[in-house]
């Protein structure tokens, strides 16, 4: 963990602990003068939203154990809210608005460290934080509460409008509308489209019939790519500095295969740069990098093309171009008869021209799939793997676990196999808890909504910072510890750790949860389970920091020691 953010944690903490017993205690003497004066107003940010008066009103009272805070926060009616103007947070200035305070040199946060942004906003000012005043964006509501999360994604109607990219929102729906038109895909699309659109694919997409049928050919692809990894060690048995590019390419050709029912050929060694699997590499690397750019950065592409949005606009009708490759052979395939179906049962690919009749229609899913898994899975892995390596510990636990469950590694992967990993799942679960690849999830507000005591309007971007949430003692037991055993069932040799449902959602919740996150899943489980039944890793180097390029991950080489184990 970053020594920084390590710190921030545990300033929080403190001051959490400490602002609580402060409030309390003044609560109690409030109540034996009993003053009606004027309702007291805390110092400490923690203590502005109203809600937190409330329950600690509650507890003070009666038993806090016995009363949930939830039901003193769900007693504000709309038209008791406090106004939107009194959310805490940065005061904007008069034409600069907050924007200054992204500035270089001058500036207070560095825009490319959203992470850290979220951590800071936390603690200058408390459980809501609002940033406005940024040119050219909307206001954006920082809510640090999982209850109130949890009252926002159930509240919410059949159409969530997800706050999303707005570069690739221009390209979908502007750049490239003869080609979208009404079959507009699930990223970047909000309302009836939305809807219609994923209401076409989410059963083949999520049928764990069709999610089974492909463990036999991930793993596959993620022998080659450990037979790759050999290959690729020095004389110390350590992977290469870019190694984390060659865990794009596992990504990439794992995401080709299901989305495009085509292996890609992106684990072929030496690669001709002119060759296609090459040119998808280097479009997949540079497709969500250019979009971190351009959404993090001063946003001129609005108003007149930039040498960015080009090489965005380039790659993404790159990628609309392979897609259509790929599954008009498919399509041809399925005429001559010759599918790819695996013990009877279709590729997802097939599946969905079949229902659909809709060539385009599969042309934009995949585009999604595509997109979105890339830069995803690959980071998540990326981060996994750090972990594990410098965790020998946990690693020994998995792969005694790996061991009893398939004593001859050269057994074939079974899904029976994959869900008695307890331990396996666990350790990825706890990963993106501490080390979320995805450092927030978000809601467009679509109706006047309470949060936090304050009447927050429609239209206003609620953000829900993931890599805080998880890491806050109130909502996890323990927080600051790495503990897998968390995540387990008590007969699995859980911990019976505190875990609020709402602290750690890596796929997001409810009607716009990731759609792939059953493909995202399979595929890494598979990959820790190939790579650590054999090899064990180490790291042996300069202890690496998590930034934020598009995903938050670890920057920097990831050389890691692969040892053969004894089998």
């Amino acid at each position: 963990m970053n020594h920084t953010r390590q710190r921030l944690i545990r300033e929080l903490t403190a001051a959490r602990t400490t602002s609580v017993q402060l409030q309390q205690q003044r609560l109690r003497q409030q109540f034996r003068c009993n003053s009606t004066d004027r309702p007291i107003r805390y110092t400490h940010s923690t203590a502005s939203c109203p809600h937190m008066v409330e329950a600690l009103d509650v507890a003070v009272g009666t038993n806090s154990q016995q009363t949930p805070v939830s039901s003193a926060r769900g007693a504000i009616r709309l038209e008791d809210a406090r106004p939107y103007s009194e959310v805490p947070g940065p005061k904007p200035l008069p034409i600069l608005g907050n924007t200054w305070r992204v500035f270089p040199i001058i500036g207070q946060y560095k825009i490319s460290d959203v992470a850290m942004i979220s951590f800071l906003l936390h603690r200058d000012y408390g459980r809501i934080v609002r940033l406005g005043g940024l040119i050219g964006r909307p206001d954006l509501l920082f809510v640090y509460d999982c209850d109130e999360i949890e009252k926002v994604y159930r509240n919410e109607g059949p159409t969530p409008f997800r706050p999303s990219m707005p570069s690739l929102v221009k390209y979908k729906s502007e750049l490239r509308k003869d080609f979208f038109g009404e079959l507009p895909g699930v990223v970047g699309v909000h309302g009836e489209p939305w809807r219609e659109f994923r209401s076409r694919v989410q059963k083949p997409v999520l049928q764990l019939s069709t999610v089974r049928r492909y463990v036999a050919p991930l793993e596959q692809v993620t022998e080659e790519f450990i037979d790759r990894c050999q290959q690729l060690l020095d004389d110390r048995q350590e992977l290469p500095d870019d190694f984390d590019n060659e865990i794009h390419k596992w990504s990439l050709e794992c995401i080709g295969l299901v989305a495009l029912d085509a292996r890609l050929g992106c684990l072929e060694p030496n690669l001709d740069p002119k060759s296609e699997p090459q040119q998808i590499i280097n479009a997949a690397k540079y497709a969500l990098r250019n979009v971190a750019t351009l959404e993090l950065k001063a946003p001129y592409w609005r108003y007149f093309p930039t040498p960015v949005w080009y090489k965005y606009v380039n790659n993404m009708d790159y990628f609309v171009k392979i897609c259509m490759k790929y599954i008009k052979n498919a399509t041809q395939r399925m005429q001559l008869n010759e599918g790819r179906a695996l013990d009877g049962e279709p590729s997802l690919l097939e599946r969905v021209i079949k229902s659909e009749n809709n060539e385009k229609l599969a042309v934009v899913m995949a585009l999604d799939m595509i997109l979105v898994g890339i830069d995803t899975i690959s980071m998540a892995v990326c981060s996994i793997l750090y972990q594990l390596a410098t965790r020998p510990a946990e690693q020994e636990k998995l792969y005694e676990e790996l061991k009893r469950l398939i004593p001859d590694p050269k057994t074939p992967l079974t899904t029976q196999l994959l869900d008695q990993a307890h331990y396996l799942k666990a350790f990825i679960k706890e990963v993106l808890r501490v080390y979320s690849t995805v450092i927030g999830n978000g809601r467009t507000l679509q109706e006047d909504t309470v949060i936090c005591g304050y009447r927050i309007p429609k239209g206003v971007q609620c953000v829900f910072p993931n890599l805080v949430l998880g890491t806050m003692e109130e909502y996890v037991s323990d927080s600051q510890q790495f503990k897998p055993e968390r995540w387990l069932k008590p007969a699995q040799g859980g911990s019976g750790d505190r875990l609020h449902p709402f602290a750690s959602l890596p796929y997001g919740y409810g009607a716009r949860m990731c759609l792939g996150r059953r493909f995202a899943d399979l595929e890494m489980q598979i990959l820790l389970a190939k790579l650590l039944r054999s090899f064990k890793l180490e790291y042996h180097h300069k202890p690496l920091n998590y930034e934020v390029t598009f995903m938050y991950a670890p920057e920097g080489a990831l050389k890691f020691k692969m040892t053969p184990r004894e089998h």
